[in-house]
């Protein structure tokens, strides 16, 4: 086979002189749009750390940046050489309706997703309680977010679900008031007990002098009289002094022979038949 050179460079003259100018447009277009992209992106990079969103947020934002550049792009150049355009942006509306009635219980989940990621009730490595379960935060993902429990199971929980429950994050402080209850019997000496348990918390390394811990009479029981301790704790150290304090003022009461009472019941037996 023999290539009819003169043919060719006639054709490629030809598509030249008809699609060059065209192309070149289309080129032009391209690195205009790909410097003002880059100008977008740094500009919203910039604005967006200024504030306290996740790092999620901000690659989500810039990956819808990228989206409807490319779909501009895209369009243009369909636009320059003659292309009806209505009918893609009416195919995208079809597909983009049938996707959204397809999935929308997912896309609520990931509208959700994304309102927490601009919201941030809570961070990864955060400790919280919501919808019946706690654990800690283990990964914030634009549908589910990872929980971690204390005996290590994994727990997925949709993001509708998270918004529309009661949070409670219990890392959100630097500290947190321990608050604890020990009772004592009626016999006992309240100043004692009262005293025995402030010093055990004074001298406790993890227990915070500011703000000043509290120790008062709670109630007066059925059986016992109840006292109990406000002492403020850095949230890492909560159960640590929680565990230290039970075990430590125990064994205090134990030394100075101060009651734990049970719960107990008086029972008053009526002899009918002396009557």
């Amino acid at each position: 086979m023999q290539w009819n050179w003169e043919q060719i460079g006639a054709a490629a003259l030809d598509f030249i002189i008809k699609y060059g100018g065209k192309l070149l447009l289309c080129l032009i277009i391209f690195i205009i749009g790909r410097i003002i992209l880059k100008f977008l992106l740094k500009i919203t990079n910039v604005a967006i750390k200024k504030t306290t969103v996740s790092e999620q947020a901000i690659k989500f934002v810039q990956a819808i940046i990228k989206v409807a550049f490319y779909i501009f792009i895209a369009l243009a150049v369909l636009s320059i050489f003659g292309v009806p355009t209505t009918q893609f942006v009416a195919l995208f509306s079809a597909v983009g309706l049938a996707l959204s009635l397809a999935i929308k219980e997912t896309l609520a989940n990931f509208a959700q997703g994304v309102i927490m990621m601009f919201s941030k009730p809570f961070q990864i490595g955060d400790y919280i309680e919501a919808n019946g379960v706690e654990g800690t935060v283990k990964k914030i993902e634009l549908v589910y977010t990872r929980l971690i429990t204390p005996d290590n199971k994994n727990i997925m929980i949709p993001n509708g679900e998270l918004t529309s429950a009661k949070i409670i994050n219990y890392s959100a402080e630097p500290v947190r008031r321990l608050d604890l209850t020990f009772s004592i019997g009626y016999d006992d000496n309240i100043d004692e007990a009262k005293q025995l348990i402030k010093t055990i918390v004074s001298n406790h390394p993890l227990a915070l002098k500011d703000p000043e811990p509290f120790f008062g009479v709670l109630e007066q029981g059925p059986s016992s009289i109840d006292i109990t301790s406000r002492v403020w704790v850095k949230t890492e150290n909560y159960w640590n002094l929680h565990f230290d304090l039970q075990e430590q003022i125990k064994k205090c009461f134990d030394e100075h022979n101060i009651n734990i009472p049970y719960q107990q019941m008086d029972i008053h037996i009526l002899d009918k038949k002396a009557n």
